[in-house]
């Protein structure tokens, strides 16, 4: 599939995250792709290949990490950057960063506008693989 470099997945299990974030996107004039757990937004990321996942962090059947690792092991997606959303105030360990492609991660309550300036921020240093890793 052609890269889209407008095309944004969004994965959370609570439909009116989803909404919020998949209408601000939409206006700012992005393409966006739903899934309701990690299972099914694996499978679409696999098909659709976009050029970035927003990902919950608990959610059923995979959790946004799991999603995040799977997606950094294939070949088809392992430069896909992930916006990870979390409502726990912890920090993901860099030796789990590592063996995922989650560039940022903001702490729920977040207001749909810094995602979308997080957004443009990822996917416009997003000119190579190594725009977004952390040197």
């Amino acid at each position: 599939m052609a890269d889209d470099r407008s095309l944004i997945l969004v994965v959370d299990d609570e439909s009116h995250i989803v909404h919020v974030v998949s209408l601000k996107l939409q206006n700012a004039g992005y393409r966006v792709i739903t899934a309701e757990d990690g299972e099914e937004a694996l499978a679409l990321a696999l098909e659709q290949r976009p050029a970035l996942v927003i990902t919950d962090y608990q959610m059923p059947m995979l959790s946004g990490l799991e999603l995040c690792q799977q997606l950094k092991r294939d070949p088809r997606t392992s430069d896909t950057p992930a916006l990870m959303l979390t409502a726990r105030g912890f920090s993901i360990g860099e030796d789990v960063l590592k063996q995922t492609n989650i560039a940022l991660v903001l702490s729920k309550p977040f207001s749909p506008r810094e995602v979308l300036a997080r957004v443009k921020e990822l996917l416009g240093k997003q000119t190579n693989a190594e725009a977004v890793q952390a040197p």
